[in-house]
């Protein structure tokens, strides 16, 4: 059991982030007679599949859903085959923006060679 405190700590949040995961229905910590949030071993584990598809860019909603499908099917086949789903879609938006900034990075490239050379063009007519 880890306090709320402890697992924002473990996890590199706040404690108002956890509290909106709870807020979504991600999470359900126990309270205490004092009514602290106190976290179960599952759902830290929740909370490190939550940390870890913000990570991949997964959105909240999807990440929700293979969160929870975990508590619909003990077996945890559902949640695996979502998480493949949701995984190959997000390797495809990985690939076009790893295009894109390929494409970006090209064209710096070019227009830095040009700026040297007009650079140094300017450098020559100074003298």
């Amino acid at each position: 059991m880890k306090t709320i405190r402890e697992a924002a700590e473990e996890f590199g949040m706040t404690t108002r982030t956890i509290r909106y995961y709870e807020e979504l229905g991600m999470l359900k910590p126990e309270r205490l007679k004092n009514r602290q949030r106190v976290y179960s071993n599952a759902e830290i584990a929740k909370l490190k599949l939550i940390d870890r598809g913000k990570k991949y860019g997964f959105t909240l909603d999807e990440i929700k859903e293979m969160v929870l499908l975990f508590d619909v099917d003990r077996s945890g086949k559902k949640q695996l085959e979502r998480t493949i789903e949701y995984g190959r879609k997000q390797i495809g938006v990985m690939e076009e923006r790893i295009e894109e900034l390929g494409a970006m990075k090209t064209e710096m490239e070019f227009l830095l060679d040009e700026f040297s050379v007009r650079l140094e063009n300017l450098k020559g007519m100074g003298k």
